[in-house]
């Protein structure tokens, strides 16, 4: 017998992130005050058009156009069955070896998960220099297996561990939106994951 088929639920449509964006810019203003100099640092492939989102909202509090950086980690934690051995991060040709000296740093990301892929951004940034690190996430899982956190979050999600957490965010897709895919379990007797090793 077939297992189930996923089943998939809208969280939040764009009107509704819009408003969300505007709250993670009044507090990223906040934390942002009296730097003298500002770095907003996408992680690819979503966080890079949620920095650019924030960034346009920063302007109308008052925080002057941040430098824009992108990182590419190849480690995507919220679907299991995409993981590489181990997180990969790549720089941007563009940004191979920024100087952040001086700079307070906004990560942005899409979701904070397992939290893996944020500290080897942020061990990245701190050999970049960086003065200090401030995390912005859309969506925050709340089960982070390290010890670090989202200085900014968007909004928060408590799931069961086996759903997947899906932020669309243009233009890798039409619309934005917060999406969640329940996989069913699998029935008794039915399991057909391999052994661990």
């Amino acid at each position: 017998m077939d297992q189930a088929a996923p089943r998939r639920s809208r969280l939040y449509d764009a009107a509704q992130l819009a408003a969300v964006l505007d709250a993670m810019a009044l507090q990223a203003a906040g934390l942002l005050a009296g730097a003298e100099a500002v770095a907003l640092v996408g992680v690819l492939r979503r966080g890079a058009p949620l920095a650019d989102m924030l960034a346009e909202r920063l302007g109308a509090h008052g925080v002057a156009p941040p430098r824009r950086v992108d990182l590419a980690i190849s480690r995507y934690a919220d679907d299991l069955t995409l993981l590489y051995p181990q997180t990969r991060l790549l720089e941007d040709a563009a940004h191979a070896a920024p100087d952040l000296e001086g700079h307070t740093v906004l990560l942005v990301d899409d979701v904070l998960y397992t939290g893996h892929s944020l500290l080897r951004a942020v061990d990245w940034l701190v050999r970049r220099h960086a003065e200090c690190v401030r995390v912005a996430v859309l969506a925050e899982r709340c089960i982070a297996r390290l010890p670090l956190h989202a200085d900014v979050v968007g909004v928060r999600l408590q799931v069961a561990p086996g759903d997947i957490v899906e932020c669309h965010v243009p233009p890798y897709e039409p619309a934005f939106a917060i999406e969640l895919v329940h996989r069913p379990a699998a029935a008794p007797g039915n399991d057909t994951s391999r052994g661990g090793r």
